[in-house]
């Protein structure tokens, strides 16, 4: 199914994927990039024209998301819904791929570097959690003083959200909690360090995940680099893309062998050092 407009083509579907009838869109031209949403997001949700002109951004609805109805019985977890993206990039015929993911989807993006790296360009990760939740959280972002619930004010957005796609609008109370239930401890060092594709952690420097955290991280991947969004929380790929967007295209696009970085030692010579 396609539906052309004056700059892309949308083309959308579904594809049968270890059990589940999994929704996807495609919109752009060029090189397969596959962008994994957060935690209750899902395709058209969000939307990265800038990417579109080099890049076929593959967006996908994981387990209970969006337009993809859940398995009641099967637990959800980083470990399954990495294998559910790359059973749909096999039903596509896609044998390598640049991975975007932003929250529960960058865990997944990584997930997937390290597990399947043969699948892997490069990777890019917003507000990703690489450890368990007592290492990685920022207490100031993440505090509340009532437990959430399925119908609190601070989940109105993503509730509202799923309610218009969702195959069961009443079925939110039970992937909220089914969600909120998934244990995360995160990658060992060993997993970390055997990263070998490029890849860009980003966090906001209000963000859920520790600046620190992410400094950690990006000293314990062998090809990582890192990006701090000043002025930004967890959501700023939803309320300020722009300031967001242009550092991945640019990491994604760049050769794969640039101009070396100078140093103390060597100083600034264009064209030889930057």
């Amino acid at each position: 199914m396609s539906s052309p407009n004056s700059k892309t083509t949308k083309t959308h579907g579904y594809a049968h994927v270890n059990g589940l009838k999994m929704y996807y869109e495609t919109k752009g031209t060029g090189d397969p990039l596959v962008f994994i949403p957060p935690a209750f997001g899902f395709a058209g949700l969000e939307s990265f024209p800038d990417l579109f002109q080099n890049h076929s951004v593959i967006t996908v609805d994981l387990q209970g998301n969006g337009r993809t109805a859940d398995i009641p019985e099967r637990p959800i977890s980083i470990e399954q819904y990495a294998k559910d993206v790359v059973g749909l990039l096999t039903s596509l015929g896609i044998s390598k791929a640049d991975f975007f993911g932003e929250s529960y989807g960058a865990n997944t993006a990584a997930m997937i570097a390290v597990r399947y790296p043969q699948l892997v360009r490069r990777v890019v990760t917003y507000g990703a959690t690489f450890g368990p939740p007592q290492n990685v959280l920022n207490p100031e972002t993440t505090h509340f003083d009532h437990p959430p619930t399925a119908e609190a004010r601070n989940i109105k957005f993503q509730r509202e959200n799923y309610k218009k796609v969702a195959p069961d609008p009443n079925y939110w109370p039970k992937i909220f909690d089914k969600v909120g239930s998934i244990q995360w401890g995160g990658f060992s060092r060993e997993e970390l360090a055997s990263i070998k594709a490029p890849i860009l952690i980003i966090v906001g420097d209000h963000d859920f995940v520790r600046v620190e955290h992410a400094v950690e991280i990006f000293k314990a991947i062998p090809n990582a680099e890192l990006a701090v969004i000043p002025s930004a929380s967890h959501f700023v790929l939803y309320s300020e893309q722009e300031r967001v967007i242009p550092v991945v295209k640019h990491f994604l696009e760049k050769p794969e062998k640039g101009i070396s970085l100078a140093t103390a030692e060597t100083g600034y010579h264009p064209g030889e050092t930057r």
